[in-house]
């Protein structure tokens, strides 16, 4: 079942223009010569009741009381994962470089699951969860995306569920086969760093 909804997610990120070639800066900073633009996915919401149907039920077993995303990329999805489970919705969103609740009540002691697009080192979803964990008591259940590309090198505990992983390759800056070869490079990712 999982490979079957893995070899869908593809098919679909392909049919709406999200997996995209060239030489990508990734919000992490590591350069890769792919890059899934969510947005473009999640642009029908088609995929967006798809994926976040699928991902509400990896999700159901753990009860949790509500959705946090990290703003921008996990809005739509998360967003549609609350619904499905029929629970609550907030986002966290940068301010000055640094992850906040701020447009939400600090949630108290509710049991939550962080919801992504992608994950990619699992920095965000890491920050979110300080951020909650700052302002409020409840337990961090898990996290969740479309697209885990990290190798397993997230770092993000208890658990990371996915509808699909890629091992896409990814380089340092100072290792980049791409840089070498002086392709331009894009930085498609909602973090920006400074260069």
């Amino acid at each position: 079942m999982k490979g079957t909804i893995a070899m869908e997610a593809k098919e679909r990120m392909l049919k709406s223009g999200a997996l995209l070639e060239g030489h990508f800066r990734l919000s992490s900073g590591m350069h890769s010569g792919f890059y899934l633009q969510c947005a473009l996915f999640l642009r029908y919401p088609e995929n967006a009741e798809w994926a976040g149907s699928l991902i509400a039920d990896m999700i159901a077993p753990f009860s949790p009381e509500l959705v946090i995303s990290p703003a921008l990329g996990g809005l739509i999805i998360g967003h549609e994962v609350a619904r499905h489970l029929k629970i609550p919705f907030i986002f966290c969103e940068r301010e000055n470089g640094i992850m906040k609740l701020r447009r939400f009540p600090a949630p108290g002691r509710l049991s939550y699951v962080i919801v992504e697009d992608v994950v990619t080192t699992g920095r965000s979803t890491l920050e979110v969860a300080d951020a909650i964990g700052a302002v409020s008591g409840g337990e961090f259940l898990a996290g969740a995306c479309i697209l885990d590309r990290s190798s397993g090198m997230h770092g993000i505990r208890p658990e990371l569920l996915s509808l699909m992983k890629t091992d896409f390759p990814v380089y340092p800056e100072a290792d980049c086969p791409l840089c070498q070869k002086g392709i331009p490079m894009i930085e498609p990712g909602s973090r920006r760093l400074s260069v």
